[in-house]
């Protein structure tokens, strides 16, 4: 328990994008009562949470899977009746720090500019702040080591800040492997996206305000590499009633030679299963991560033991699929299409990954993304075009106003001057970093009953 178990399960125990543990697991008085229950999880997998296909054990630094020996003594122990061994025997407590801040005392606290009340009658939400960086809290730019968010109440959801990146349920902080980092100006500019989402109800309404915090390498170190990041998505989707193995892909082409850090998959509630896959320029191909049943819960970013390395000209395709069908137990309405949107009971659809060039530069991340070719094919939304349709005062820029309700969830991203308006440079900025996309809908193999599986194409 002490190594599998403790790190979440024990008093004030770790928050992982507002996933926080319901019980302490340090003694026997508190394992007791919860013995049936916690062999059944180990036996099943569902604990501790991990995604990743069991064919990739030992490849992600950050994999939570118990050894089977450990799994089997769990079981044994309830089967006998959770007999109490000797406390003689017992290994010393464990310690943990005091600090409320899993990468340890932030070297700065970043706070949303206002406390905000999500109303008793509210069910998803999304609200948008910015704020900036004063002289006082930084006077120079510094280089981040370590990043995590601080949801300040349960109805936070997810975060997404420009530049910090963002938090969502089952998140870890985000700790740079050494000789990494990412540069953060003095003076900039920090967005707050807040996507609440709640039960309506009377009393249910609480108080918000969340709160960032940083680590820096010191004053006057810059890091070897530089971080860069690519959300390969698409917008273009629509999930038909009922099916429950819908699927559609994107890509992203590397200019250069990279270092891949960490993927991260990321749907709504009726995501099924995801997969990432490298098409090398010599014409092979590898499948790097599967995660065969997504969960929406746990939105993790698996992080490499061994960076990854691929050379220019590779492709990384991913693939998202989805059931919605009533063989779905978390999907809110089967007989329902489904498109893009930011309401959990829309879908998205984002790999995203994290990533060093070789080369020193970051361009991979602002070109080369495939629209499909000979493989793949399917429309894209072009953000330049969208401005030029939308644009109803005729300022050449694209306002909050006139923006379709169902993209505003992209703007605080897409805005990054923070004016209030997304201008030409930044649409082409914003299409660049999706690397353009490729795909279709698709139907595969029947579910069988079971969600997630094995996922054919045609």
């Amino acid at each position: 328990l002490q190594e599998n178990c403790q790190a979440c399960h024990r008093p004030n125990g770790a928050n992982l994008g507002g996933m926080v543990a319901p019980m302490a697991l340090t003694n026997y008085d508190e394992v007791r009562p919860w013995a049936k229950s916690i062999a059944k999880n180990v036996s099943t997998k569902k604990m501790p949470p991990w995604h990743a296909d069991e064919k990739y054990h030992g490849v992600f630094k950050n994999e939570r899977a118990m050894a089977q020996e450990d799994i089997d003594t769990i079981v044994a122990w309830v089967e006998q009746g959770t007999k109490r061994g000797n406390p003689t025997d017992a290994p010393d407590p464990l310690t943990w720090s005091d600090s409320e801040w899993n990468i340890g005392a932030p070297d700065l606290i970043l706070e949303m500019p206002e406390k905000y009340f999500v109303e008793d009658d509210v069910e998803d939400l999304y609200v948008r702040f910015n704020s900036k960086i004063t002289e006082e809290q930084m006077p120079e730019s510094r280089f981040i080591s370590a990043i995590e968010f601080k949801p300040g109440s349960k109805v936070v959801h997810h975060i997404i800040s420009q530049p910090l990146g963002g938090i969502a349920p089952g998140n870890d902080p985000t700790v740079y492997p050494e000789d990494i980092g990412m540069n953060f100006e003095a003076g900039m500019n920090v967005s707050w996206q807040m996507h609440y989402h709640k039960e309506p109800g009377p009393g249910t309404g609480e108080w918000d305000q969340s709160r960032i915090g940083l680590k820096f390498y010191p004053k006057g170190e810059t890091p070897k590499y530089h971080l860069s990041g690519a959300p390969l998505g698409r917008f273009d989707f629509r999930i038909p009633a009922g099916d429950a193995n819908y699927s559609i892909s994107s890509r992203q082409k590397f200019e250069h030679d990279t270092q891949i850090i960490n993927f991260t998959p990321h749907m709504h509630l009726r995501g099924k299963a995801a997969k990432y896959e490298a098409f090398y320029p010599d014409g092979t191909s590898e499948v790097l991560l599967e995660v065969p049943e997504y969960d929406f819960n746990w939105q993790t970013s698996y992080l490499y033991k061994e960076f990854k390395q691929i050379p220019a000209g590779t492709e990384i395709e991913f693939t998202s699929w989805w059931d919605n069908s009533d063989g779905n137990p978390f999907n809110p309405d089967s007989s329902k299409s489904v498109t893009w949107g930011e309401p959990t009971t829309d879908e998205m659809s984002f790999g995203f990954m994290s990533f060093i060039d070789n080369s020193g530069d970051a361009s991979p991340m602002f070109g080369g993304g495939s629209r499909g070719g000979e493989r793949r094919g399917g429309p894209q939304i072009n953000l330049a075009d969208m401005i030029k349709n939308l644009d109803e005062n005729g300022d050449g820029k694209l306002q909050l106003t006139e923006t379709p309700e169902r993209m505003q969830g992209l703007f605080g991203m897409i805005d990054t001057d923070g004016d209030a308006a997304i201008s030409m440079e930044e649409a082409e900025t914003a299409m660049a970093r999706m690397g353009g996309g490729s795909g279709r809908g698709g139907r595969g193999g029947e579910r069988g009953g079971q969600r997630g599986g094995q996922h054919s194409q045609d």
